[in-house]
């Protein structure tokens, strides 16, 4: 089984690329329970949007889970590790079907300057917080209308995609102002915590950049900030923190030495194995043999 997928590359480059519809490298993604594992991680390289037509998912990431039922949606942000587990529906021939939209920077800010209507200022108090919402009769029939572009042969327009997202948005924001709100505050994120945002998403194959990002900061800005918490540079705080967790999961769980390198956000395996003996004085292939004799 696949454990580790990156969002949306992965199912781009997958055996099935006519499940994807690309707009300015900005895609929109049908999948299935027969085109993806049903269970694995998966790391969110672009802000997702996910529409269950059908079945469930149940979503976790950092000490939260959410389980997404038929007709309900969620939206996640990016540079988040998420586990999941989707079952089909037993009323259905078990099938799992929905709609993930990932949304880039460039496409909130083109709907931003097109749109008439009213932008409400990000609250001080914070960020609006992830929850599942129910999908109204207007966001089901688009979904149910963006089915024809996955199946028709004929080429697919760039026009037409956008004109497709930009209906999905406003379709949010009448069903569920909310979560629109949510999507605003992707363009212009909210300062964060540094200690919560590095603590909650070390363990994830997330770069400096987007934990900079997460924290509402400039690079440089979320640089300082570390250092005056944490006394070292976030790449080494964060290199020490990935290594214990790695050994963790040696000594925790049958995953294998490469599903535990990627999925912490290591180069390659070689460059783990190098790095894990000269902190440990074992390298982790040894670690999980002595693991098994004790």
């Amino acid at each position: 089984m696949k454990k580790f997928i990156k969002m949306p590359t992965s199912l781009i480059d997958g055996p099935v690329p006519q499940s994807s519809l690309l707009l300015d490298g900005c895609s929109v993604i049908e999948q299935c329970i027969h085109s993806m594992e049903a269970e694995g991680t998966m790391y969110l390289q672009e802000h997702l949007l996910l529409f269950v037509l059908d079945g469930t998912i149940t979503l976790s990431y950092g000490k939260q889970t959410y389980t997404v039922h038929k007709n309900e949606m969620i939206l996640l942000k990016k540079a988040t590790s998420v586990r999941y587990e989707k079952k089909g529906n037993p009323e259905n021939d078990n099938i799992y079907d929905s709609l993930m939209f990932s949304l880039k920077d460039e496409l909130i800010q083109s709907f931003l300057a097109t749109t008439e209507l009213e932008m409400p200022k990000i609250k001080a108090e914070g960020e609006i917080k992830t929850a599942v919402s129910p999908m109204n009769e207007c966001l089901v029939a688009f979904a149910n209308s963006l089915k024809p572009y996955f199946f028709d042969s004929a080429e697919v327009h760039q026009g037409q995609l956008r004109l497709k997202m930009m209906e999905m948005l406003y379709d949010v924001s009448i069903c569920n102002r909310n979560m629109f709100y949510q999507i605003l505050q992707l363009h212009q994120p909210v300062r964060s915590d540094v200690r919560n945002v590095v603590e909650n998403n070390y363990a994830s194959p997330i770069s400096l950049e987007e934990l900079a990002y997460l924290s509402g900061r400039s690079l440089s800005s979320f640089k300082r900030d570390f250092q005056q918490i944490y006394n070292t540079s976030p790449a080494l705080w964060i290199r020490e923190k990935r290594l214990n967790k790695a050994k963790e999961l040696l000594q925790s769980t049958p995953m294998s030495v490469s599903e535990i390198c990627y999925s912490l956000g290591f180069e390659n395996v070689s460059h783990f194995s190098r790095i894990f003996k000269e902190h440990f004085g074992q390298a982790p292939t040894v670690m999980r043999e002595i693991e098994k004799l004790t």
